[in-house]
C-alpha cells in the first residue's frame, strides 16, 4: 500500500469530557434565506453566500438554507453556486424575513469543438504548474466553522461543532506549516449503551490542513499520480460567473495503492482549480479497508462502502484561497454473535467564514490542534440554546436540528 495516499478513519470509544475556555466576538447583523434553482425550484446545496469584500461568508446546507452573520450590515450579499450565474442581492429595508433567492443555470459559450480539441491531461498538468501563482502568497489567518456528524442507520449518535482559526502559509512558500486552533466547540453524544461505538474522521478540524489538495499533491496531483489516471473533458460550467473546464478522471490501470475517481473544476482564464470532487475506489474492499481503518474494537468487522471528498477554492478577483471542504464515509460494522451489521455514515465539513488577516503570525504549537488530537477530548458538552448566537455557521438541516435536540435530553 502506498503510505502517502492514506487518509485514516478512526473508530473510537467516547469517554472523557474536557472543557475549553469561552471567548467572544460580536456580530451585529444577521441575514437568512434559502437558495433554489430558478427553473426547477430545487434547493441548492453548498451555494456560497458572502459579503461584497468576500471577507465574511457561509454556505447553504443540504436544504438550501443559510444564515450569514456579519459585524456590520453590508450593502448587499453575493450568492453563487457551481453551474449557476452568480447574483448580487441588495440588502435594503427590512431584512428580518428570510430571503428567497433564485439562481439561473449558467450558460457557456465556449465552443464544443475547442473543448473537445484540448488535451484534458495537459490542462490539468498546466493547472498544477500554476498553483504557486494562482493561490494566495500571504500567510493568512482564516476563521472557519467545522461540523462533524455520525449516524447509525438513520439516527444521529454524535454531533461535533467548532469555530476554528486556520493559519495558512502562502502557497508559493516551501517552508512553514499550516495550523488550526479551536476557539470554541461543542459535542453531543448519544447516551445509549448500544451507541458506545462511534466513528469520526481522524484529525477533525484539521481537515483544511490534511486535505488541501493544492498543497497535498501526493493524493492526486503530483506527476507520478497523474500518470495513473485517464482524463476526459466534460461539458463546461460556470462558477462565480466565470467559465470553468470540467475534467473527469478515473484510474487508468491498477496500482500498488488505492486510487480515486471524480472530477476537477478548473477556471478557464486562470487555470486555477476551483473544486475537486473525488471518491475512493472500493472495488478492492481489503485494500480500501487498509486505507480507511486505523483501529477498531476487538470482535468487529469493518466493511467500507463509500469515501468521498470535496475541496473548493474561491477566487476574489486576484487570487484563490481555500473555501470549503467536505468528507463523507459510509461503512458497516459487524459484531460477532449479531445477525445484522450496523450501517454508519460519517460527515465532516468546514467552511471559511472570515478572512482575519493577510499578514498573520503562526498559531503557537501549544494552541494548535494536531491530527493526533481527539476532537472529543478538546471540547465539552454544551447545552446552551444561544451557543452559536454570535458566530457564522453552516445552518443545520431539519433532521440535524431534531437530532441535536434529542442528544441534549
Amino acid at each position: 500500500m502506498k503510505a502517502k495516499n492514506t487518509i485514516y478513519l478512526c473508530l473510537a470509544l467516547f469517554l472523557a469530557m474536557v472543557s475549553v475556555p469561552s471567548w467572544g466576538q460580536t456580530m451585529g447583523f444577521s441575514v437568512s434565506g434559502e437558495v433554489r434553482d430558478a427553473e426547477t425550484g430545487k434547493r441548492l446545496q453548498q451555494a456560497s453566500i458572502s459579503t461584497p469584500d468576500g471577507h465574511e461568508a457561509t454556505v447553504t446546507n443540504a436544504e438550501g438554507d443559510f444564515t450569514l452573520k456579519t459585524r456590520h450590515k453590508p450593502s448587499a450579499i453575493y450568492v453563487s453556486c457551481l453551474g449557476y450565474n452568480a447574483i448580487r442581492v441588495p440588502l435594503q429595508g427590512d431584512t428580518s424575513k428570510p430571503l428567497k433567492i433564485r439562481l439561473k443555470p449558467g450558460t457557456i459559450t465556449l465552443s464544443e469543438v475547442i473543448v473537445n480539441f484540448m488535451d484534458p491531461e495537459e490542462v490539468v498538468r498546466e493547472a498544477v504548474r500554476k498553483i504557486p501563482n494562482n493561490y494566495s502568497h500571504d500567510n493568512e489567518l482564516l476563521r472557519c466553522f467545522y461540523r462533524e456528524t455520525t449516524q447509525k442507520g438513520r439516527r444521529y449518535i454524535y454531533v461535533a461543532e467548532a469555530v476554528t482559526d486556520l493559519y495558512k502559509v502562502g502557497y508559493n512558500r516551501l517552508t512553514g506549516a499550516d495550523r488550526v486552533a479551536i476557539e470554541r466547540g461543542r459535542r453531543l453524544v448519544s447516551v445509549r449503551r448500544t451507541d458506545t461505538l462511534g466513528a469520526k474522521i481522524q484529525g477533525g478540524p484539521t481537515l483544511p490542513v490534511g486535505l488541501d489538495l493544492m498543497k497535498k499533491h501526493e493524493y492526486l496531483l503530483d506527476d507520478s499520480e497523474l500518470s495513473l489516471y485517464q482524463f476526459r473533458m466534460e461539458v463546461p460550467v460556470v462558477e462565480d460567473g466565470r467559465p470553468q473546464f470540467v475534467i473527469s478522471f478515473k484510474p487508468l490501470s491498477k496500482a500498488d495503492h488505492v486510487l480515486y475517481s471524480g472530477r476537477m473544476i478548473i477556471d478557464r482564464q486562470t487555470l486555477a482549480f476551483s473544486r475537486i470532487e473525488m471518491s475512493l475506489d472500493m472495488s478492492d474492499e481489503t485494500r480500501a479497508t487498509e486505507v480507511l481503518l486505523l483501529r477498531k474494537p476487538a470482535g468487529v468487522r469493518f466493511r467500507p462502502r463509500e469515501f468521498n471528498i470535496t475541496v473548493a477554492y474561491r477566487y476574489d478577483g486576484t487570487t484563490s484561497r481555500i473555501h470549503y471542504l467536505r468528507s463523507e464515509t459510509k461503512f458497516y460494522c459487524e459484531w460477532k454473535r449479531k445477525l445484522f451489521a450496523s450501517p454508519y455514515h460519517v460527515e465532516a465539513e468546514m467552511v471559511v467564514t472570515d478572512l482575519l488577516s493577510r499578514d498573520a503570525q503562526p498559531i503557537s504549537g501549544k494552541s494548535s490542534f494536531s491530527s493526533r488530537d481527539s476532537f472529543y477530548d478538546k471540547v465539552e458538552y454544551f447545552d446552551d440554546p444561544d451557543f452559536w448566537a454570535d458566530y457564522n455557521i453552516i445552518e443545520p438541516t431539519e433532521s440535524l436540528e431534531h437530532a441535536i435536540k434529542k442528544l441534549k435530553k
